[in-house]
Parts: C-alpha cells; structure tokens; sequence
C-alpha cells in the first residue's frame, strides 16, 4: 500500500492502470508484428547494397509499430464500443464492458500518440509529414465496416503504411516504382491473413449489421485469397526486381507461398488465427 493512501483505492487504482494497459493489446504482440514488418521490408530495401540495416532506424520502427497498433487498437475499441458489446469475442473489452469510461480511453491514447510523436520527429521531415499523414487512416479505419465489404483493404492500406514510410526515412523520398509494388504486396497479404481472421465473427456480423470481406467472399474465400496471395508475391518480386536485386529470392517467396496456403487449408478447417 502506497504510504496516506487507502488500501481500498489502492486496488482501484492498480486495477484501472490493468485494464488500460489491456487497450494496446500488449498481450497480442502478433499484431505488433504484422505492422513492424513491412516497415522492416522497406528499410532493408533502402539500405546500401551489401550493408546490414541500420540498428537504431529498425529499432525506432520497432518501437514505433508497438506504438502506433496500441494506439490504433484504442482507437477502434472507443469508436466500436457499441458494437463490441454485441460480439462474443469483444464483448468483455474495458471500453465496452464499461470497466473504463470512454475519457480514460481518449487520455491513454494521447499518451501513446505523445510518445509516437517523439519517434516521429527523429526522422526528417518529408517521414514526419508522411508518417503523420496515416493517422488519417488509423481514425478512419474502424468506421469501415460500416459502409463496405471491404475493411480488410483498408486495413491493409492502413497496416502497410510503414512500408513508405521505412523507404523515406532511409532515403528521404520515396521510390515509386519500388515502394508501391511493395506497399501493395503488403495490402494483398493483409487481405488473405484478415479475411480468414474475419471469419470467426461471421455470424455476430450478421446480426449487428457491419460488413467484412469474409461476408462478402462467403465460400468462394478459399479462391480469393489465393488470388491475393498471388497478386501479393507478384508484387513483391516486381518491387524487388526494380530494387535491381532481381525478382526477390525464390526461397523465400517459396515460404511466404507457404505460409499462404497453411493459412487458407487453416482456415478451411475452420482453425481461427
């Protein structure tokens, strides 16, 4: 117990600081990584022919990514508190559970966006200008599904932004012809993995009324994101063969090929990742 300060408001205290540090998701460090890796695609990209990465830019990227996905999981936690009360999996959320009031939420997520503005301003100034510029997409994001079957390709729109971002840092500008294919090498991956994820919301979808391309794919899923999966490897190696150091390894993007199919025969057996 903290010394004047009852033991009671104690527990109170430890319990709300708890449950706010549950908004980033910091026990779901997968989503962490599916928005650092584009950002490190990018930078290993940018970095000089025969020469590791730079240390410090990937750990700024790093601590970036964990940043700016909690502050983008706060966001739609406070926009979605409504509907996540009528979906099993989100229904027991702090925002829409009632555990924390929707005020708590808005000042930790300043919080997290004061500490990603102080990564932003070490890099130069076209990145603070490009890097800012996403938040358009990370506040818009959650209201997606509102209107579209697509909020997974907004997502991915959303998710893939450090893969400009990583190039301009490095360079100071970005390369059209190497960071777009890139950027949508990105969407299309995000595309297969988030539409087999949508699938265990199916049915709670159905009865709030929002929209995912899961609804939108319905059994024809398996065949679409074979498409994207293909489209994304593709893209891929165009960015790479650009990049002049060829059509990206075939080893590689033998395993990234791999990866796809695991997760299309999961989701066929109906296993949620």
């Amino acid at each position: 117990m903290l010394r004047g300060v009852p033991l009671g408001l104690t527990f109170i205290c430890l319990e709300e600081f708890s449950l706010t540090l549950s908004l980033p998701r910091l026990d779901k460090p997968i989503g962490t990584w599916l928005l650092a890796w584009p950002c490190m695609w990018s930078i290993t990209l940018a970095s000089t022919p025969g020469q590791l990465p730079d240390f410090k830019m990937a750990a700024l990227f790093g601590c970036g990514a964990l940043l700016l996905r909690g502050a983008g999981c706060t966001v739609n936690d406070l926009l979605d508190r409504d509907i996540d009360t009528m979906v099993e999996r989100t229904k027991l959320r702090p925002l829409a559970s009632g555990l924390l009031t929707p005020f708590q939420g808005i000042c930790f997520l300043g919080f997290q966006l004061l500490l990603g503005l102080g990564i932003l301003l070490q890099l130069n100034n076209y990145s603070r200008v490009l890097g800012a510029s996403s938040l358009l997409l990370v506040f818009s994001y959650p209201l997606m599904k509102r209107f579209t079957f697509w909020p997974q390709a907004y997502l991915g729109l959303t998710f893939n932004w450090g893969a400009l971002l990583g190039w301009s840092a490095v360079k100071g500008s970005l390369d059209p012809a190497i960071v777009f294919p890139l950027y949508f090498s990105g969407v299309f991956w995000t595309l297969v993995y988030d539409t087999i994820y949508a699938h265990q919301d199916k049915e709670d979808d159905l009865k709030v009324g929002v929209k995912s391309t899961a609804l939108r794919f319905g059994d024809s899923t398996k065949e679409w994101t074979t498409g994207f999966g293909i489209a994304c490897i593709s893209s891929l190696a165009l960015s790479g063969y650009n990049a002049d150091i060829g059509f990206c390894p075939t080893s590689g993007l033998v395993r990234l090929f791999s990866v796809g199919f695991y997760l299309e025969e999961s989701s066929d057996k109906g296993i949620h990742l």
